[in-house]
């Protein structure tokens, strides 16, 4: 069978009969397979959790399903108030756990600050700061870690992690994920319920979550859907306006952080679309025309995309999926 041409439409879906499947396959794995009661997850105010939220809304009526708002001192001001839209407007039943008191507990603050303070001295309580990796197209450089810190007077400083440093401050921050999953599996407990999980094919195929945090789960919902997918379905659905424009975030970071600055090698439109290409053997000059990129550096891409599998390969095992994701090889 011939391929159809390589277009930046060939994403495009019918939301109306994905929701319709995804919501008979979810309501069939409830019944007969998870037998729970309802769904609980995770509320960010970002558009994979508000999307999973709907069509457990649409699978199983508003009261079997509860959300958690689970932000913390290192949380966007506007975190709680979205998230909370989002279970005001689907009319489901949530509760505030401010997660802040338990990674205090768990020594979080004291350890990811003293790892940025290794390498900026001066950095302090009153600092934020984030983690970066270079851009893939723009750079041929490894993938090597730099930290961007700003002082309380606005000043900027940006230096390159040593691996101590890096490691340091990534096992610190799984703090945040693994407390969010085991509040949402104690409320999952205690309702007899199931977690769904949140995480886009984007994040699946490559490994974009954290190991028993969030990226466990009973059931996963949306790993089979390209992220301009889950817009789609977003728009479909009614999810709120402000998150349907609100640029992907990883809200784990003190300062604003993009997916694209510490993860992926391109926003998540232009990287859907090389991870299609590459996933159904279209060429780099393909892709590149589409996305006026040269071969070159969309092959940097797929490059970057195999060396994630093969970093994060043990990481794609949690929870049931709800649609056809194909072998990772």
């Amino acid at each position: 069978m011939t391929k159809p041409a390589f277009t930046k439409d060939i994403l495009k879906l019918d939301a109306e009969q994905e929701v319709e499947r995804i919501t008979s396959k979810l309501r069939n794995l409830m019944k007969n397979t998870i037998k729970r009661r309802g769904i609980v997850l995770g509320l960010s105010g970002g558009i994979d959790s508000s999307v999973t939220c709907a069509l457990a809304v649409k699978a199983f009526g508003p009261k079997k399903v509860f959300g958690l708002h689970m932000p913390e001192r290192h949380s966007s001001d506007e975190t709680l108030s979205l998230s909370t839209s989002v279970s005001d407007h689907f009319g489901i039943e949530s509760a505030h756990e401010n997660i802040s008191g338990i990674l205090e507990a768990v020594g979080f603050y004291q350890r990811y600050d003293a790892a940025v303070k290794s390498v900026i001295p001066d950095y302090g309580n009153s600092w934020k700061s984030k983690i970066v990796i270079p851009n893939v197209i723009e750079s041929t450089e490894f993938s090597l870690f730099s930290v961007v810190a700003q002082s309380p007077d606005g000043e900027i400083q940006k230096v390159r992690l040593p691996l101590k440093a890096y490691l340091e401050i990534l096992a610190a921050t799984n703090f945040k994920q693994r407390t969010r999953k085991m509040l949402e599996y104690y409320h999952a407990d205690r309702l007899n319920f199931a977690v769904a999980g949140t995480p886009n094919r984007l994040e699946y195929d490559q490994g974009f979550f954290v190991k028993l945090g969030d990226g466990a789960a009973d059931v996963k919902p949306i790993a089979h859907l390209y992220k301009t997918q889950v817009y789609q379905l977003a728009e479909y659905l009614g999810v709120p306006t402000d998150i349907r424009k609100r640029p992907p975030t990883t809200d784990t970071y003190s300062l604003p952080q993009g997916q694209d600055e510490f993860y992926f090698s391109l926003p998540h439109d232009r990287m859907d679309l090389c991870l299609y290409g590459k996933n159904n053997g279209y060429s780099t000059a393909e892709v590149g025309e589409v996305l006026e990129l040269t071969p070159e550096q969309v092959q940097r891409v797929y490059d970057d995309i195999d060396t994630k599998r093969s970093t994060t390969r043990y990481l794609h095992l949690h929870g049931l999926l709800v649609g056809d994701v194909p072998e990772i090889k």
